[in-house]
């Protein structure tokens, strides 16, 4: 029950903070994935978590997931997936795509740091 759980009101109060703290703690988990040595940019619509590298869905590095854990881990296969030959198959990229025609309509929350 999500009332139960203290996170909630959290995530409710300020979920930037909390992501910015959970992306954190994942780069500390895997100091040498892409994650923790680019620095995607966070930001969720319509229930899931973008971590973007680029000016846009469509031209940047994507992963997207029901988590900021998930949306890293697959941010991380996408730029790995890049390393690879463009011959190879990119089923990431493929679910990247459909991903992006599904929330691409909706308002987003930007969790990008503002400098003042």
């Amino acid at each position: 029950m999500a009332s139960i759980n203290p996170f909630y009101v959290a995530y409710r109060a300020d979920p930037a903070r909390i992501a910015l703290e959970e992306m954190k703690s994942y780069c500390a988990a895997h100091p040498g994935s892409p994650s923790a040595t680019r620095r995607p940019a966070l930001s969720i619509r319509s229930g899931l978590w973008i971590a973007l590298l680029g000016p846009c869905l469509e031209e940047g590095i994507v992963g997207i997931g029901y988590t900021v854990e998930l949306a890293l881990r697959a941010f991380d296969r996408q730029y790995m997936a890049g390393q690879h030959s463009p011959s190879e198959p990119d089923e990431n990229r493929v679910a990247g795509k459909r991903a992006h025609r599904l929330i691409r309509s909706t308002p987003r929350l930007s969790l990008r740091r503002r400098t003042s």
